[in-house]
């Protein structure tokens, strides 16, 4: 049975099992991530032959965490540590980098893209779907001091590029078990595989669209964007904090009339207050695309998991986008 542990009620148990983090005793791997994505492919990829703590728990927007005194500890104890850098969670960077080894800053091991937020000129023009030429340089785009300077760290939604990171997830429990190798190598094959045909939907679910921008509230959407030849339109920058000015708001109503959007997009851990207020300016209709920065509790109640979202996210886009 896959564990995965989440919550400081959970994380308190865990931490009474492991330790001191050395992989030994019943041979088990102490895995920490940072939030969802990381602790889903580390849960896949490991199975029973890993733990693994989740320090974001569901419902919670991971931009807003603070590491308690117990999941301090769990950082600095275990096997194996995933994060992400760039000032995406400080928190737990700052924690990661202090324990040295053992801590997989995944934002270094990808080919993450500098400039890859922020508003695309050519939005809706084919040739350049996808390519955002003046991101990173958008006044309208807000005050973001999580961004993680310019560089877009929202890489698994791009199945392709998780994919990636499974692999580097692979090598870093394999290395903290040699023992369990055959079985890890198995499962992020498997998982793999089940990426790759996520892909495959996705790239033939929008390959054929009445329109390609997608109007989001801020700007965590480029490598989806780019993977399948959208183009991103976000309200706001990197920061799901931010507020854009009264300017903003009306240039992109005047975009939204223009270009003929009918939908503007919001996300579930965060206020639509704003993606609302634009939808009812522009006369459009609001849905939920989701960054899958974490699981709402409603969808962890309900067993969701990563491909269950993106799928979902799949048929908002397929709707809004009038897609054949």
């Amino acid at each position: 049975m896959r564990r995965l542990v989440v919550g400081v009620t959970a994380l308190a148990a865990a931490l009474a099992g492991c330790g001191g983090g050395a992989a030994g005793g019943d041979g088990t791997v102490t895995v920490v991530a940072s939030f969802y994505p990381l602790a889903e492919a580390a849960a896949r990829v490991g199975g029973d032959d890993v733990e693994v703590t989740n320090l974001t728990p569901a419902g919670t927007e991971p931009h807003d965490l603070e590491l308690t005194p117990a999941q301090v500890d769990a950082v600095e104890d275990a096997d194996v540590v995933l994060y992400l850098g760039g000032g995406f969670q400080p928190a737990v960077e700052r924690v990661a980098e202090r324990r040295g080894g053992g801590a997989v800053d995944l934002l270094a091991e990808l080919p993450v893209e500098e400039g890859a937020a922020g508003d695309d000129e050519h939005a809706g023009d084919d040739e350049h779907a996808g390519d955002d030429e003046h991101a990173g340089d958008d006044e309208h785009a807000g005050d973001d001091e999580h961004a993680g300077e310019d560089v877009d760290p929202h890489f698994w939604l791009d199945p392709t590029l998780l994919a990636q990171a499974v692999g580097v997830i692979e090598r870093a429990l394999a290395e903290a078990e040699p023992s369990a190798r055959p079985g890890i190598e198995a499962r992020a094959e498997a998982y793999r595989t089940e990426l790759q045909r996520l892909d495959d939907e996705l790239r033939a679910g929008l390959a054929d669209c009445g329109r390609r921008d997608i109007v989001v509230s801020h700007a965590a959407f480029h490598y989806l964007a780019e993977r399948y030849e959208l183009a991103q339109v976000p309200i706001a920058g990197l920061s799901p904090e931010a507020e854009p000015d009264p300017a903003r708001l009306a240039e992109l109503t005047d975009l939204i009339g223009d270009r003929g959007v009918t939908t503007v997009f919001y996300e579930a851990l965060v206020s639509p207050a704003v993606a609302e207020t634009l939808a009812r300016e522009a006369g459009v209709a609001t849905a939920v695309l989701d960054p899958i920065e974490g699981l709402s509790r409603a969808d962890a109640d309900a067993g969701a998991d990563y491909g269950a979202v993106m799928r979902r996210n799949l048929a908002a886009l397929r709707e809004a986008l009038e897609c054949r």
